[in-house]
């Protein structure tokens, strides 16, 4: 099977909040390190399990998430460790326009573009 061509992937550095909200009601404050319209790449103090499903909630540009998403396998960062999500059931309507917004991110600020393979 071949995947769908992947949006655009914006490097965020921190500038963006989100809540993670776990199975167990425990809520976890985070920041976005990248985002694009299939998940991220998040900023956390110590990685979640990989598989567990969240709710990831954040507001960038005109658009508010809110949707289940799926952790992949973290790799350590200096301060922390950085770990990968896939949404799992995010509408279609927020999904274009979230694309939207991140394409007016990367207008705004073209070196803002990841290249990162391995991230959603």
């Amino acid at each position: 099977m071949q995947r769908e061509k992947r949006g655009p992937r914006v490097k965020l550095g921190g500038s963006v909040l989100a809540l993670l909200q776990l199975q167990n009601r425990r809520q976890i404050r985070t920041r976005l390190s990248q985002l694009s319209s299939n998940g991220g790449l998040l900023q956390l103090e110590k990685p979640l399990d990989e598989g567990i499903i969240v709710e990831v909630l954040f507001h960038v540009g005109s658009t508010t998430v809110r949707s289940k998403a799926e952790m992949l396998f973290p790799m350590w960062a200096t301060k922390g460790c950085l770990q990968p999500f896939r949404f799992k059931d995010l509408e279609e309507a927020v999904r274009g326009s979230l694309e939207e917004d991140l394409k007016t991110l990367l207008k705004a600020a073209p070196g803002a573009v990841a290249d990162d393979a391995s991230l959603p």
